[in-house]
């Protein structure tokens, strides 16, 4: 992330930093030195990584991914493999947000999807929120046009009413009342989920968390009190994965949780060679009530 300092120019990762809002008041924030603050004086450190540290006060988010499975995120995204996905979310961001507008990534992760949103989009600026510090380390340097800050999603956001174009949900909680509240009126909303044969050829072998049949039903009837759905796009592929990418996809998600050190890698060694997987998911847009 880059910042500017008083008194200087403005610069798109500024832009993205208004979006937020002090999260005990809801007043706007601005830069002090290395951090942001309110009219209240309610202080916000920058890190030296870059994002901002809203989760202030002892305030913790369960859950929050660790330092190894961000490092195998990290590892796995480099291999290519969700690319096709990255390029399909892009495609599909791309006539829903306004050259120069605002896209809110929640549960931003890493950044690797909202910095393939905004190489989609002239001008906008990306705001990603994300429970942990170490994802977020990275989020704030994934492109030059984006800002992160830490927080929890099942919360409301410190985000400006009314503020954004475009909210971004990538395998995340998905927070329905606060993602209409945050949206423009034209807005969208563009959510990412796995379907039920999303990397179903490991679930015996490794014992992966199943994903839920009903889960697309249950997503729409969360969000139907908020939005209506405009469009749903299918996205299934083959990948071919060594058991050390294999290793690295089962502890970046969900399962990562669950798993002691090493023990990916053991049950992955245990395949006895390269694997093949289905790579499966849906893209749904939706618009606000």
């Amino acid at each position: 992330m880059h910042t500017t300092p008083p008194g200087a120019a403005s610069h798109p990762a500024r832009t993205a930093l208004d979006l937020l809002r002090c999260p005990l008041c809801g007043a706007e924030l601005s830069r002090t030195g290395s951090a942001l603050a309110c009219a209240r004086r309610h202080t916000y450190d920058i890190a030296r990584q870059g994002y901002v540290g809203l989760l202030t006060g002892g305030r913790r988010a369960a859950n929050a991914d660790t330092a190894a499975m961000v490092e195998a995120r990290e590892a796995f995204l480099r291999t290519g493999h969700y690319g096709p996905l990255a390029a399909a979310l892009a495609g599909l961001a791309g006539p829903l947000c306004p050259p120069g507008g605002a896209v809110l990534d929640a549960g931003a992760g890493t950044g690797y999807y909202l910095a393939a949103v905004l190489d989609a989009l002239p001008d906008a600026v990306g705001l990603g929120l994300d429970t942990s510090k170490f994802a977020l380390r990275r989020a704030a340097r994934a492109h030059p046009r984006a800002a992160a800050a830490t927080w929890d999603v099942w919360e409301p956001l410190p985000v400006a009413t009314g503020s954004v174009d475009l909210v971004v949900n990538v395998f995340a909680p998905r927070n329905g009342p606060e993602f209409r509240r945050v949206l423009k009126p034209d807005g969208a909303l563009l959510v990412v989920t796995p379907t039920p044969r999303h990397m179903a050829e490991l679930r015996d072998a490794l014992g992966t968390l199943a994903v839920d049949e009903a889960k697309e039903e249950r997503l729409d009837r969360t969000l139907s009190a908020y939005f209506r759905r405009e469009e749903a796009r299918p996205l299934e592929y083959a990948v071919t994965l060594p058991p050390g990418e294999v290793a690295d996809l089962v502890s970046m998600g969900p399962t990562g949780h669950h798993l002691k050190a090493g023990e990916a890698a053991e049950r992955a060694a245990r395949l006895g060679g390269a694997v093949g997987m289905t790579a499966s998911f849906r893209l749904s847009v939706y618009r606000p009530l």
